[in-house]
């Protein structure tokens, strides 16, 4: 077939505040003025630091940025312009560019890639892993155990910082990288027309590379093509279906943005069809670049990490105060400068958790292996702590919901009834047309084959063929028949495509109840477009049937090498049906869902398909469909309304990827979610890296898996369940240690900061706390292999800001209370506050102390009462065995004696079993009130 000429208009972009447009042209001064990039800064100064620790940046998703609103008013302006006129705009002609013009314009311009960032160098990303709270306080620790010689604990605590910063960094540097394979996504060769010639111009075609493309370019387009024309938009919106273009058109600003047709977008690509484009924009000025220009924005940070920040700063607060104290109290005692400095220091490392960036780090990636057994690749860790805190589950629905393929439904004539006569001709049609096999012709073939129809298509010869093209719509084959078949007797035209198209070439309609044809009247028009509406409704796609019964010397055989013409064939043809398709969803698609409701999840669905058909599969597969809303309607509604409307919806169908990103925001930041984004596509790539949990499917394209937290290996959502409650588990093990921890180290320092004022000596020299410290953080890593209450795991999770300071506030003094008693005990039983019983009383509070951290875990574990209502996994009870077990045994072997230890009197182990169960039951008293006021635990 011919070249079909279509001047579309083709959308990409360019950086450079100067445009091709004579400078004259107010629209092109007004709505293309490029935005200076923004370029990152190293933190060099003490204030950025300390902004960067303290503030937090909100991410809103309630409108289109300055930049946006340029881009889109653009594309309207010209997608509403004359032909003429926008070549003025361009300041080009049919005949194209001269190679000398082209080469000054992307002299001007630059290249034409869709985003000029630059992308952070690794030793920037190093330094960022380095600003983190706890990190900070661990070198800052370590350097002053290095300048007191108390080397062996600012080794310890170096290679706990190597291994946090190794983590962070390595997630972020692979987070970069992502960004950077955009620019790879548009890599393709361009077939662009140029004239040539000093004196006589001539048109040629030459190949050029995408990045050379200059406004003003006619681009010449195949199927096939990365670039514009008759196009496939399922990159840009998500739908199943292909879309048409044409430049035979002027649309109006009511049209959403990417269903404009004679608007092509850099990205998609051709399916069938082939033309010419003349290319309007480029670079940093296309569509694709304003969702470009949107990926590796930063994320609102998670309520864990307002957490950590809180605990950070009251650390800070404590440390500071309590060992200045200390040191105070310490020198005035002993006037020994070293040992006091070293004492300070010591209080100071028992205060930190220590081994909190090393359990949430050691919880997480038990979560990831758990999660590798059920087909999960999890790619960044900190994305199970957040799926289980994950409370909405935003999803694409093409491919997540549905089989992604399109099924055939029924075959039904002008009333809805099925008749098999419709059948056979659009089988015969699917057959025998050989230019090229769509999928609703694979579907219409396995209906047949399937339900056990013989058409014998055997009998049946094929004549010509007159392919699809999307200016027709249609395909017609031409078959014939030989013998006495009855009504099957002859030649015949069976044509099959879009609804109107095949209407518009019928001049009659089979009446299959009355068995007759008769003219096609304006009440069957109506009453077929009646019906096609009811089915569009429903979800299905529709196209209709139509046959014409050739006499022998209308067609000339194609092997004579005549040409037939189509209009003349196709016409005064006979509607005979529809045929109905629909995109089916998953058979675990239903249970899936109700699972994750059960657990808290809320599902969204965020679709570029059309609202009927998404309204349908919804239904199927148990989603609410009371409140559901679509891009262009999203796109007229206020900010307040907007958010409103987000918060409510649960189903948004014919969304942008940009309107997909800024529905995820809007969840997060105006509805204080922690959302999680399922998609496959180059349409899901912005949602992806703005949900706080962002999962793709290893089938997915390219960059979706980039984008992606967790990739699974298979497309089926109960997978997402099991995450779901592996994500919880490791939330809740993280919290058991992070509590436990804080509340012990708080509990203990503030006992030592008693003690040390009641006695004229050290409650515990550097060396013993130091020691106290390592041995039951070390225990505490078995948390990572601990259980969790089944109510725990029903329900989402967050770390409230003042959530882990109130916890502080009420189950601390109850440490301290304990250690205050076996202060008593030792000074008023033992006489122990004299210089002579110095070395007893070290040894009797380091043995409690260490036995009270121990078994303080089993009592902040579960809401439970420990060891009666519920008991720890086995790795817990071993370690506190063995912990203990070390605890007890130190002061009675050699190394203890060179510690300063000494022997330990059985009595006192009778107190502290007294003490222990005391401790319980208190505990477990102020747990209950606890939960009673704030109606949780961990």
């Amino acid at each position: 077939m011919g070249r079909t000429k279509v001047s579309t208009l083709f959308a990409n972009k360019h950086n450079n505040n100067n445009y091709m447009l004579p400078y004259s042209n107010t629209i092109r001064q007004t709505l293309v003025n490029r935005p200076n990039t923004h370029k990152d800064r190293f933190p060099f100064s003490l204030f950025e630091l300390l902004r960067r620790l303290i503030h937090s940046r909100k991410v809103d998703g309630d409108s289109k940025t300055e930049e946006e609103e340029k881009v889109y008013s653009w594309l309207y302006t010209l997608a509403q312009s004359d032909k003429n006129l926008v070549f003025e705009y361009v300041r080009s002609t049919e005949r194209g560019l001269s190679f000398t013009e082209a080469d000054r314009r992307l002299r001007e311009n630059g290249p034409n890639v869709p985003l000029e960032y630059s992308f952070p160098r690794w030793w920037h990303l190093l330094w960022n892993s380095l600003f983190h709270p706890f990190i900070i306080i661990l070198i800052v620790l370590s350097v002053l155990s290095f300048i007191t010689c108390d080397s062996p604990n600012g080794f310890i605590m170096l290679i706990l910082v190597f291994i946090s910063v190794t983590l962070r960094f390595y997630q972020e540097y692979s987070s970069s990288k992502a960004a950077m394979k955009l620019s790879e996504f548009v890599k393709c060769p361009i077939k662009v027309q140029r004239c040539a010639g000093r004196v006589v111009q001539k048109e040629l075609v030459v190949q050029v590379d995408q990045r050379d493309v200059v406004p003003g370019d006619i681009v010449i387009f195949e199927p096939g093509d990365l670039f514009p024309g008759d196009i496939s938009q399922a990159s840009l919106t998500g739908e199943s279906w292909t879309t048409d273009k044409t430049a035979e058109i002027r649309e109006d600003h009511s049209t959403p943005l990417l269903d404009l047709k004679n608007i092509c977008f850099m990205g998609t690509n051709v399916v069938s069809g082939t033309g010419t484009g003349l290319v309007i924009s480029t670079g940093s000025n296309t569509y694709m670049s304003t969702m470009f220009s949107k990926v590796g924005k930063k994320k609102p940070p998670d309520e864990f990490e307002k957490g950590l920040r809180r605990i950070f700063y009251l650390l800070i607060s404590v440390i500071l105060a309590v060992v200045t104290i200390m040191f105070v109290i310490n020198y005035t005692t002993s006037l020994n400068l070293s040992q006091s400095v070293l004492f300070a220091i010591s209080v100071a490392s028992a205060l930190n958790p220590q081994m909190l960036p090393l359990i949430i780090n050691t919880c997480l990636a038990k979560g990831a292996l758990a999660m590798a057994k059920d087909r999960c690749i999890v790619k960044s860790l900190t994305s199970i702590r957040d799926m289980g805190s994950m409370d909405i589950l935003c999803i694409d629905k093409t491919g997540s919901l549905t089989m992604n393929h399109a099924i055939m439904v029924n075959h039904l004539d002008c009333r809805g009834l099925p008749q098999e006569k419709i059948l056979r001709y659009a089988f015969l049609n699917s057959y025998f047309k050989s230019d090229q096999k769509y999928p609703l012709d694979d579907a219409i073939l396995a209906f047949v084959y399937s339900n056990g129809f013989r058409f014998q298509p055997s009998k049946w010869r094929k004549i010509d063929e007159i392919p699809f093209d999307f200016i027709r719509r249609r395909v017609s084959v031409i078959l014939e028949t030989e013998g006495g078949h009855s009504q099957f007797f002859g030649r015949f035209l069976l044509t099959k495509g879009a609804l109107l198209e095949v209407l518009r070439v019928c001049s009659f309609i089979e009446n299959f109840d009355k068995d007759e044809i008769s003219p096609f009247s304006s009440d069957d028009y109506q009453r077929i477009l009646n019906l096609s509406e009811d089915l569009s409704n429903e979800g299905l796609r529709v196209i209709a049937v139509a046959i014409r019964k050739l006499e022998m010397p209308q067609i000339c055989e194609t092997s004579n090498g005549s040409k037939r013409e189509e209009e003349d064939i196709e016409r005064d043809m006979v509607f005979i049906g529809l045929i109905t398709f629909f995109d089916p969803p998953k058979d675990s698609a239903k249970q899936a869902l109700w699972r994750l409701s059960e657990k808290g999840v809320k599902a969204k669905v965020l679709t570029g398909d059309s609202l009927s058909l998404t309204t349908r599969v919804c239904r199927e597969v148990g989603i609410s469909t009371t409140h559901v809303i679509t891009g262009p309607e999203l796109e007229q509604l206020d900010q307040n309304t907007f958010h409103e409307t987000v918060q409510r919806a649960t189903v948004l169908a014919r969304l942008t990827p940009i309107q997909k990103q800024r529905v995820v925001q809007s969840l997060q930041t105006i509805g204080n979610h922690v959302v999680g984004f399922l998609g496959d596509g180059v349409n899901d790539s912005l949602a992806l890296d703005a949900a706080n949990v962002s999962i793709s499917v290893d089938s997915g394209v390219a960059i979706a898996k980039d984008m992606a937290d967790i990739i699974l290996l298979e497309k089926d959502l109960n997978v997402l369940v099991a995450g779901v409650e592996h994500g919880r588990l490791s939330f809740g093990n993280t919290m058991k240690y992070l509590k436990m921890s804080v509340i012990a180290n708080l509990g203990s320092v503030i006992s030592l900061l008693i003690a040390t004022l009641l006695f004229k000596y050290e409650p515990l020299t550097s060396r013993q706390l130091l020691t106290q410290n390592f041995i039951y953080s070390v225990g505490q890593i078995a948390l990572a292999w601990d259980k969790m209450d089944e109510e725990y795991v029903k329900t989402p999770h967050k770390s409230s800001e003042r959530g882990l300071s109130m916890f502080m506030l009420w189950n601390a003094p109850v440490c301290t209370l304990c250690d205050v008693a076996t202060l008593l005990f030792l000074w008023f039983y033992y006489k122990a506050y004299t210089d002579v019983t110095q070395k007893f009383f070290h040894s009797a509070w380091f043995i409690e102390g260490l036995l009270l951290q121990t078994l303080i875990i089993h009592l902040i574990r579960t809401e439970k009462i420990p060891f009666i209502q519920d008991v720890a996994s086995w790795p817990v009870i071993f370690s506190t065995v063995v912990t203990s077990a070390i605890g007890i045994a130190l002061p009675f072997t050699p190394i203890g004696k060179v510690m300063g230890f000494s022997l330990i009197p059985l009595s006192y182990f009778g107190f502290l079993v007294l003490l222990f169960l005391g401790y319980f039951t208190v505990g477990q008293v102020v747990k209950r009130l606890y939960i009673l006021v704030y109606k949780k635990w961990l």
